[in-house]
């Protein structure tokens, strides 16, 4: 299995989320950013399933999960018993480890290890930049860059010193 339980729960809540607004049904908008908050969390999680503390993490999961789930089902059951029956099924069948929804292999892209008290920014450049251009502009504006790949970097700084760099390093890229 390529996929946690726990994500392919959200990637069947997103779908029921979809399919009732495409049905006309009003969706709390709080469910929303539900969603994507509960999206962040599960990245987080995947990052390092391993480590201890990740334990809350799953738990805190699991809570947030259920906290969409029941009035999205509220609203199934609104639209039919049939349709709600159909979602159901989709959960129960992935809450028991079957994989509905294929998830690319392609390693998070959650930020870990940003120093405590700073913003950070992870830029993928449509080009290459020089390392010397990079590390100018970090010391131009109190910043710790690093790359990742050849053509993403990580930026850790503070909030304006951040958006400074970025504007800066986003001054190469511009068409005139």
């Amino acid at each position: 299995m390529s996929s946690l339980v726990v994500e392919q729960t959200w990637l069947v809540l997103v779908d029921l989320l979809t399919d009732l607004k495409n049905k006309g049904i009003d969706v709390p908008t709080s469910i929303n950013e539900n969603m994507r908050l509960l999206r962040t969390s599960i990245n987080f999680y995947k990052a390092d399933t391993t480590h201890p503390d990740m334990m809350k993490e799953l738990k805190r999961i699991n809570d947030s999960t259920n906290s969409i789930q029941d009035p999205l089902l509220s609203l199934a059951q609104d639209v039919s018993e049939e349709y709600y029956g159909e979602w159901l099924e989709k959960l129960k069948k992935v809450s028991q480890g079957e994989e509905i929804y294929k998830t690319s292999k392609t390693k998070s892209r959650f930020m870990v290890g940003a120093p405590p008290g700073f913003n950070a920014a992870r830029v993928t450049l449509k080009e290459p930049l020089a390392e010397e251009r990079v590390q100018d502009i970090a010391e131009d504006n109190n910043l710790i860059i690093e790359f990742v790949e050849d053509n993403v970097i990580a930026i850790y700084g503070h909030g304006d010193n951040v958006k400074n760099g970025l504007k800066k390093i986003g001054s190469f890229f511009k068409d005139y």
